[in-house]
C-alpha cells in the first residue's frame, strides 16, 4: 500500500512538473515595451489644454503578470520615451499619473489637482517582440 501511494506522488509530480517551470511575466526574456508621454499643460482659466510638450522626467511603472503592486519602475527621458526592456511573454500593464482635469478646480481652493493613473494593458505573445504604446498624454496644471 505504501509504495502505491510513493508511485501516485510521484507520477502527480511529474504531470505538475510542466507548471512549476513554466515562467512568469517578468525580466529575463527579449521582448520590450515602449512609449511615448505628451504633457499638455491645463489651462484652468479656460478649461482648456494651452501648450504641448515632451513628458521629460516622468516615472512610468509596470505591473508584471496579475501582480498587484508594480514590479520596475523607469523615467522618460527628454522627449518623453519610455522602455522596458527584457521581458518574458505575459501581460504588463503600464502607468503613469497624470493631473485629473475633472477635478480640477484651479486656484485658490484647489493650487493643485489631484493626479489619476494612466493605465494601458498589453500582452507579449512571442519572444524577441517590441510593442510600441504610441503617443500617450498626460495633463498638469
Amino acid at each position: 500500500m505504501g509504495i502505491k501511494i510513493v508511485w501516485i506522488i510521484v507520477v502527480l509530480m511529474i504531470l505538475n512538473l510542466h507548471t512549476w517551470c513554466k515562467k512568469k511575466p517578468g525580466p529575463g526574456g527579449n521582448s520590450s515595451i515602449k512609449g511615448n508621454i505628451t504633457l499638455l499643460k491645463y489651462d484652468a482659466s479656460t478649461n482648456t489644454f494651452s501648450k504641448k510638450y515632451p513628458a521629460a522626467d516622468v516615472e512610468v511603472y509596470i505591473i508584471y503578470g496579475n501582480d498587484h503592486s508594480y514590479g520596475d519602475r523607469i523615467r522618460t527621458d527628454y522627449e518623453g520615451d519610455f522602455e522596458f526592456k527584457y521581458l518574458r511573454k505575459g501581460k504588463y500593464k503600464i502607468y503613469f499619473y497624470s493631473t485629473d482635469t475633472i477635478a480640477y478646480i484651479g486656484p485658490p481652493s484647489n493650487p493643485k489637482a489631484p493626479k489619476i493613473p494612466v493605465i494601458r494593458e498589453v500582452e507579449i505573445t512571442k519572444n524577441n517582440q517590441s510593442i510600441h504604446l504610441g503617443e500617450m498624454f498626460m495633463a498638469d496644471d
